[in-house]
């Protein structure tokens, strides 16, 4: 059993497995996007419920700093994740 998996019995990782190899490369991409998706949204809720309202640049650009280093941060988007607060 792979490192990743302790929390799931060996039968059901090889039926997980073989789902994925049945997919197209179209829904694999489709499959990362929607859970990109998601992690975005959960780290939204954070920023939301860490910072309470704030304008969508603001939360846009926190969220960005989650990705970001803080010199691409400045660089690109004027904004220092630090000197903010982040």
């Amino acid at each position: 059993m792979s490192e990743y998996a302790r929390d799931t019995s060996p039968q059901i990782q090889e039926i997980l497995i073989e789902g994925y190899r049945r997919m197209s490369p179209q829904e694999k991409l489709k499959r990362v996007t929607e859970l990109t998706k998601a992690v975005q949204q959960l780290a939204l809720a954070r920023i939301l419920q860490q910072y309470g309202p704030c304008s969508e640049r603001e939360q846009r650009l926190r969220l960005a700093a989650l990705w970001l280093d803080r010199e691409t941060m400045i660089r690109v988007f004027n904004w220092d994740p630090e000197a903010e607060g982040y």
